[in-house]
């Protein structure tokens, strides 16, 4: 996908810089499989999953990245332990990149949290401010993940790339706060399939988002952020 949408956090930084930011959402868990709300809970990667990894990881590492960063889940860091083991740079883990906290939905399935908390469900789809099950807000998720995606961003070289291993919510909020979209926006952007990753690239007024959900043919999306 193409997306000519430009944002105003660029973090302070000259423009022109050409720097490029690949959020990278983790592999297959078992979890996923069960359509079982995730959030912090620290659930590891299935085979699949794995297999999904090491795939994706030959691909982006044809990018050339500068650096990684993840979240310290287990399904992130091991996503982007593959990327580290053929690039052979260090990953800078990063509790700030974690899943949204959802309180007592996680460990719930779909069906189970639109049958016990359908209001608040439905809420959170219409772009309300939602603590799904009493947790975060998704404007807090992006208020302590961007800042630690555009730290990052802030070390790389000239045209240097960043990629970042973490979820599915987290991404879609940092890709809406980068771009400078108000929160209510956010859902227009599509879910994440396991291991596709967006990018954002650096322009004249702002990041841009250059790719949503790339890295395979359409698959469906199983996750916390459908």
């Amino acid at each position: 996908m193409s997306a000519a949408v430009d944002g105003g956090a660029s973090g302070g930084r000259k423009p022109g810089r050409g720097l490029r930011i690949i959020l990278w959402r983790h592999g297959q868990t078992r979890w996923n499989v069960e359509r079982r709300f995730q959030g912090s809970t620290d659930v590891e990667l299935t085979e699949v999953g794995i297999g999904q990894a090491r795939r994706a990881a030959r691909l982006l590492a044809s990018l050339r990245p500068d650096a990684i960063v993840a979240s310290d889940l287990r399904r992130a860091a091991a996503t982007a332990g593959e990327l580290a083991a053929l690039t052979g740079l260090d990953v800078a883990y990063d509790e700030g990149l974690r899943e949204t906290y959802a309180g007592v939905w996680q460990g719930l399935t779909h069906d189970e949290i639109i049958a016990r908390h359908g209001e608040e469900y439905a809420a959170w789809k219409r772009g309300e401010p939602v603590r799904r099950g009493g947790g975060e807000l998704e404007s807090e998720v992006a208020d302590r993940a961007a800042p630690v995606v555009l730290r990052h961003a802030e070390k790389l070289p000239e045209d240097g790339t960043l990629v970042v291993a973490s979820h599915g919510g987290t991404i879609r909020t940092t890709i809406g706060r980068l771009l400078g979209l108000d929160s209510h926006h956010w859902e227009s952007f599509g879910g994440l399939s396991n291991c596709c990753w967006s990018v954002l690239g650096e322009g004249s007024r702002g990041w841009r988002l250059l790719e949503h959900n790339a890295g395979t043919l359409p698959e469906p999306v199983l996750g916390d952020d459908v």
